[in-house]
C-alpha cells in the first residue's frame, strides 16, 4: 500500500490531465489485506504538485500536519449520545465531521469535504456502566457527547469522521468511527426478516440502516439470464421491505444495497444474498425464495418425527460420535454412486456405514454429530467442476511417498472435499451434499438424512460456526453481512480493522442484530430441520450472554407449538479463551471457567492432553499417560527422571478430575498427599484443571477431527520398536478412559476402527484421500503416503521411517478386535447408571480414586463408584443391578498387582461383557477379595461389579 501511494502521487506529477484536486489521503485497499497493511500505513494529504520538493522538506511539511487516517476507526458513536474516543482533549476541540456522498478528506488543516460539522462536548465522569459492560475494551476512553438536536439517523447512512484541534486550532489526530453501539442503540429490532409466507405475497425484510437504497433483483433462473423484474425496498426505522406476488415462490433473487463502506471509503452498490437466506442457487450467488413449510419438502412421516425420536432421559446419558458427511460415504461402495459423499448415503438402510451407525446405536451411542453442513465456502457446489486424483494410481506409489501429497495439493481447491469451518451463509444446507444443489433438493435431503438417523436411534448434532465468516468487504462472491451493514457485523480491533483471532473475519455476538441472527439461525434448524444439538465452533469467541440466550431459547422449544421437544436439545462447544476476546476483553465470553452453572458443554483439553502428551502446540514426541511417558520412553528429552515421574504423576491427577467430570469441587487427594479441589489443581500453563458445575459441562474426549487422529498420534508418540497389536491396545485404553469417565463422551469417527489419516496433523483440505474411511473393515488408511506439505512438512522426519515400517500398520483383524472393544466399552457405560451419574453431589459422594497420594503406582487409575441399598440409610439406590463398580486402567507395558484395603472383601467379578469378549488378556483380570488386591493385565481397561444378590 505504501507502493499505492507513490505510484499514485508519480501518476500524478507526470499527468498533465491531473488536477491538484485528484490527491487525498483516501487510499482502496481490499479487505483481504486492509488488517495487516493498515498497521504499518500511515497517510498525509498529498500536496499539490507545485509544492512537493525535497524529501527533506516533505518530512518537514509532514510533521506539521494532522497525523490522523481516516481509514482507521479508532473512535466508537457507543450511544446516540456518545462518541468515545481515546484522545486527550485538554485546552483543544473536538468535531464530527459527515459527507453523504463520502468525500471527506483529510487536509492540512483538518478534515475538508463534509455535508455536516459538529462541535463535540467532553464530559468528564467516564463511560456510563451499560457502555463498559458492552465495550470493556474501551472503558477508559474519553467521552465526547453528541447534541440532542442533530440528526442522527440521517448521519449513520453517510461517511463518518471525528478530529481533534489543539488550543491554536490545529488538527492534531482524525478518524473514522466504529458504529455498532449506536445502531443497537437506535435500530435493535425484533420483528420479520427474510422472505415471508402469506397466502397471497411473499414480503421481504432486510435490516439495513446505514444504506441509502435497497432493491432486490428477482431471478426465474438459478444464474445467468436478466432480472423478472426489479424492485425496490422502502426503509421504516432502519429495515426494508416490499411486498410480491406469491408467484415468486422458487424464484431466486439478490439484493442490491447502496450504502457507505469503510473498507474502501466509498458508496458501494453490493450484490448481496438475504443474510436469512433459507435456500441458495448452486453457484450460492442468489438466494432462493423457498418455503420450508411446503408440503413438497417435507418427507413422509415428517410431521411425526419428534415423536419418534430416540428415547434421552438425561443429557448425562449423551455420548456422541462426530463424523464429516463426505467422509461417511465417499469410499463407501456400499452406497449408490449417487448418493455418496452426501445426505442420501443416511437414507442407504444397508449400506456398510449405515450398518457400522447401527452397531453403535445398538451399543448405547446417542448422538452423532457432524461437522459443518451449513453453506460454506472452499466447495463447489456444482460436481461437475469438481477435479479429482487417480485413486488407483495414488494405492502403488510407497507408503511413505511426497507424490502422493503432492497430487492431492495440486487440486486440494477444486476438489469436492473441506471440512467446512468457512461460512458464508449460517441457515442454508451445503449445496455440495445435495444430490442437486439448485432448487429445494438440499433442504429436504438434509431431512430425509436427520429422519434416517432419527430411526436408527442416533440424535443428530449440527456443527454452527458462528464465530467467524468466509468473506467480508464490499466485493467479495463470499461476502453477506459484512457487505448489508458494512462495519457492523464484524469484530473489530481499536483501529478499526477486523479482527481475525479465529483465523479470519470474527464475528460480533456482543452486537444486538449478531446476536439475534444466531437464535434465529438455531431456531431455524432446531424448528425445520429437527437437530437434536449444536456444537459451538470456538464458542469462546462467542458471548456467554448469547450462549444463555440460546440455549434457553432452545428448551423453550415444545411440540405443541413448534413441532419438537426442546428440552432435549444439547449444546456444547469449543470454551478456548484467546485472541481479542481472552480474559472477557470483549465482554463475558463463553470460556471453559465462564460457562460453570450454565448447563453448556465444554470440551476438555485437560483429559486429552494428559492422555496422549504434551498438546496439539508442543513437540509431537511428548508423551502422556496412554502413550507411555515415564513408563516406555521414546528417546524425547522429557528432562530428568524425577521431572518425568512428576509429569505422569501429575498428568494422573488431571485424568481422574476430568473422569469425575472436571468439577471444579470433586476432592482429590493429589500425587503430592494434599487434599485438594478440581479447581486449586493447576495445569503446566498455571491455570485450574477444573472447571465444571455439573456433568454435562465437561465434554471429555482423546481426539476429534482437529490434529492428529487418535491411532496416528499414538503411532508418532510411541517408541517405534513397540508393536503394533501395543498400539492397538493403547488406542483401546484412551478410548475406555473417555467412555467409562463421568461427564459426556465424544469420540471422533474412527478411533474405533483405528483410522489414520497417514498422520496428517491438519486433514481439513486433505482431500478423500488422506480422509478416507473403510466401513467394511480391511484398512484404516494408514501408509498413503506422507501427510500433505502445508501442515506437516516440519515432521516428515519424524514421519517417514513410521510410514516406510510395514510393521506399523494394522491389519483386518486389529480393526476387528478394536472394533469390538469399542462396542464393549459402550454396552459398559450403557449397563448402569453409575457410569452416568446425573449431578455434582452424587459424583462427589460415590466416586473415589485409589492409586492417589505420594505412594501410588506408577502408570494405574483406579476408580470405584458406590451405589445405595433400597430402604437402608445412606446413598439412595440408582442400579438395580449392580450395587458397586471398580474400574481400573493399566497403561503399563507389564502386569500389575495393585491392592487397596478399601476395596476388600467384597463380591467383584469381571464385568460379564468383558468376560465375554474375545479379548483374551482382559480376561486375565482378577480379584482376591481376601486383600482387596488387583491383577492387572498390561495396558488394559478393566471393570469390576459387584452384582446385587437377588431372591
Amino acid at each position: 500500500n505504501n507502493i499505492a501511494v507513490l505510484t499514485k502521487w508519480w501518476n500524478y506529477k507526470h499527468s498533465n490531465s491531473l488536477t491538484s484536486s485528484f490527491f487525498s489521503n483516501r487510499i482502496t485497499i481490499s479487505s483481504q489485506s486492509r488488517s495487516s497493511s493498515l498497521k504499518s500505513l500511515r497517510c498525509y494529504s498529498m500536496l499539490p504538485v507545485e509544492q512537493v520538493s525535497s524529501p527533506q522538506e516533505q518530512q518537514q511539511q509532514q510533521q506539521q500536519q494532522c497525523e490522523g487516517n481516516l481509514l482507521y476507526s479508532k473512535a466508537y458513536w457507543v450511544t446516540r449520545s456518545i462518541i468515545a474516543w481515546n484522545v486527550d482533549v485538554g485546552d483543544g476541540s473536538c468535531f464530527f465531521y459527515s459527507s453523504k456522498t463520502a468525500d471527506l478528506v483529510l487536509g492540512n488543516k483538518g478534515i475538508e469535504g463534509q455535508d455536516v460539522k459538529i462541535k463535540l462536548e467532553p464530559v468528564n465522569g467516564g463511560l456510563p456502566a451499560s457502555v463498559v459492560e458492552k465495550f470493556p475494551h474501551i472503558q477508559d476512553y474519553r467521552v465526547l457527547k453528541v447534541p440532542n438536536d442533530v440528526d442522527i439517523k440521517s448521519l449513520l447512512k453517510s461517511q463518518l469522521a471525528v478530529a481533534l484541534f489543539n488550543s491554536n486550532g490545529e488538527c492534531s489526530d482524525a478518524t473514522g468511527l466504529q458504529l455498532p453501539g449506536v445502531l443497537d442503540d437506535l435500530y435493535s429490532y425484533h420483528g420479520p426478516l427474510g422472505a415471508v409466507f402469506s397466502r397471497d405475497t411473499v414480503s421481504l425484510y432486510l435490516w439495513a440502516p446505514t444504506a441509502h437504497a435497497v432493491s432486490a433483483c428477482i431471478y426465474g433462473v438459478s444464474s445467468g439470464g436478466i432480472p423478472l423484474e426489479t424492485v425496490q425496498l422502502e426503509e421504516v426505522n432502519g429495515v426494508w421491505s416490499v411486498d410480491g406476488p406469491r408467484s415468486w415462490e422458487g424464484c431466486y433473487y439478490v439484493y442490491a444495497v447502496s450504502v457507505f463502506h469503510p473498507s474502501t471509503l466509498k458508496i458501494e452498490t453490493c450484490i448481496a444474498n438475504d443474510p436469512y437466506a433459507r435456500g441458495l442457487s448452486s453457484d450460492g450467488r442468489r438466494t432462493l425464495l423457498i418455503n420450508l413449510d411446503c408440503d413438497n419438502l417435507k418427507p413422509e412421516g415428517w410431521e411425526k418425527l419428534a415423536d419418534e425420536k430416540p428415547e434421552l432421559f438425561a443429557f448425562s446419558d449423551i455420548s456422541i460420535y462426530e463424523l464429516h458427511i463426505r467422509d461417511f460415504s465417499a469410499n463407501d461402495h456400499t452406497v449408490n454412486s449417487d448418493f455418496q459423499g452426501g445426505y442420501l448415503a443416511f437414507t442407504c438402510k444397508d449400506s456398510a456405514g449405515i450398518s457400522h451407525l447401527k452397531k453403535l446405536s445398538k451399543a448405547g451411542l446417542t448422538h452423532v454429530h457432524l461437522l459443518p453442513s451449513f453453506q460454506f465456502g472452499g466447495v463447489n457446489d456444482e460436481k461437475d467442476k469438481w477435479k479429482y486424483v487417480d485413486a488407483d494410481k495414488l494405492a502403488k506409489l510407497p507408503p511413505d511417498s511426497d507424490e502422493q501429497q503432492a497430487q492431492v495439493a495440486a487440486i486440494q481447491d477444486d476438489d469436492g472435499y473441506n471440512w467446512g469451518y468457512n461460512p458464508v451463509l449460517w441457515g442454508v444446507p451445503k449445496g455440495s451434499y445435495a444430490s442437486n444443489p439448485n432448487g429445494s433438493c438440499r433442504s429436504l435431503e438434509f431431512r430425509k438424512m436427520v429422519q434416517s438417523l432419527n430411526r436408527i436411534g442416533l440424535c443428530v448434532v449440527l456443527d454452527v460456526v458462528y464465530n467467524h465468516l468466509h468473506g467480508s468487504g464490499p466485493h467479495d462472491d463470499n461476502s453477506v453481512l459484512d457487505k448489508v451493514v458494512p462495519g457492523y457485523y464484524l469484530r473489530r480491533s481499536t483501529d478499526g480493522s477486523i479482527e481475525h483471532s479465529t483465523c479470519v473475519n470474527n464475528t460480533a455476538s456482543e452486537h444486538f442484530m449478531v446476536e439475534r441472527l444466531i437464535l434465529d439461525d438455531l431456531h431455524c434448524w432446531a424448528v425445520d430441520y429437527k437437530v437434536d444439538g449444536f456444537r459451538f465452533d470456538l464458542m469462546g469467541h462467542i458471548m456467554k450472554s448469547t450462549m444463555v440466550k440460546a440455549n434457553n431459547a432452545l428448551h423453550s422449544l415444545s411440540k405443541d407449538i413448534h413441532g419438537v421437544d426442546g428440552s432435549k436439545i444439547y449444546i456444547y462447544g469449543e470454551g478456548w479463551d484467546f485472541g481479542e476476546v481472552a480474559n472477557n476483553g470483549r465482554g463475558v465470553n463463553a470460556s471453559q471457567k465462564n460457562l460453570y452453572e450454565t448447563q453448556i458443554g465444554s470440551f476438555n483439553d485437560r483429559i486429552r492432553d494428559a492422555i496422549l502428551g504434551g498438546s496439539p502446540f508442543g513437540h509431537p514426541l511428548q508423551q502422556g499417560f496412554v502413550t507411555g511417558l515415564s513408563l516406555q520412553p521414546n528417546g524425547h528429552d522429557h528432562g530428568a527422571e524425577t521431572v518425568v515421574d512428576n509429569m505422569l504423576a501429575a498428568s494422573l491427577d488431571h485424568i481422574q478430575i476430568g473422569m469425575a467430570a472436571n468439577l471444579r469441587d470433586f476432592v482429590l487427594t493429589s500425587y503430592q498427599g494434599e487434599e485438594m479441589k478440581g479447581a486449586d489443581i493447576l495445569t503446566y500453563g498455571g491455570i485450574p484443571v477444573a472447571y465444571a458445575s455439573s456433568p454435562i459441562e465437561t465434554i471429555n474426549y482423546a481426539s476429534a477431527h482437529d490434529n492428529e487422529t487418535l491411532f496416528d498420534i499414538i503411532s508418532l508418540k510411541t517408541p517405534i520398536k513397540i508393536s503394533v497389536d501395543d498400539r492397538c491396545r493403547m488406542n483401546h485404553l484412551a478410548t475406555s478412559i473417555v467412555a467409562l469417565s463421568q461427564g459426556i463422551p465424544f469420540f471422533h469417527c474412527g478411533d474405533e476402527m483405528l483410522r489414520s489419516k497417514s498422520l496428517d496433523r491438519d486433514s481439513y483440505n486433505s482431500g478423500d484421500w488422506f480422509n478416507r474411511i473403510d466401513f467394511t473393515y480391511e484398512s484404516n488408511n494408514w501408509g498413503v503416503g506422507l501427510p500433505p506439505k502445508g501442515k506437516n512438512e516440519k515432521s516428515w522426519p519424524l514421519i517417514k521411517p513410521r510410514l516406510a515400517d510395514p510393521s506399523f500398520k494394522p491389519n483386518k483383524g486389529h480393526i476387528l478386535a478394536a472394533v469390538e472393544n469399542f462396542l464393549n466399552l459402550l454396552r459398559i457405560r450403557y449397563s448402569s447408571p453409575l457410569l452416568r451419574l446425573r449431578t455434582a453431589n452424587a459424583i462427589q459422594k460415590r466416586v473415589q480414586f485409589h492409586n492417589t497420594g505420594p505412594s501410588w503406582v506408577p502408570g494405574l487409575i483406579v476408580m470405584s463408584i458406590e451405589d445405595g441399598h433400597e430402604g437402608m440409610p445412606g446413598l439412595p439406590q440408582l442400579d438395580p443391578v449392580y450395587s458397586y463398580i471398580v474400574v481400573a486402567f493399566n497403561a503399563c507395558p507389564n502386569e500389575v498387582l495393585f491392592t487397596s484395603p478399601v476395596l476388600q472383601a467384597r463380591s467383584l467379578q469381571l464385568h460379564p461383557i468383558q468376560l465375554m469378549s474375545s479379548d483374551e488378556l482382559v480376561k486375565k483380570s482378577k480379584y482376591d477379595a481376601s486383600n482387596g488386591s488387583f491383577t492387572l493385565p498390561p495396558r488394559t481397561s478393566s471393570v469390576f461389579v459387584e452384582t446385587r444378590a437377588t431372591d
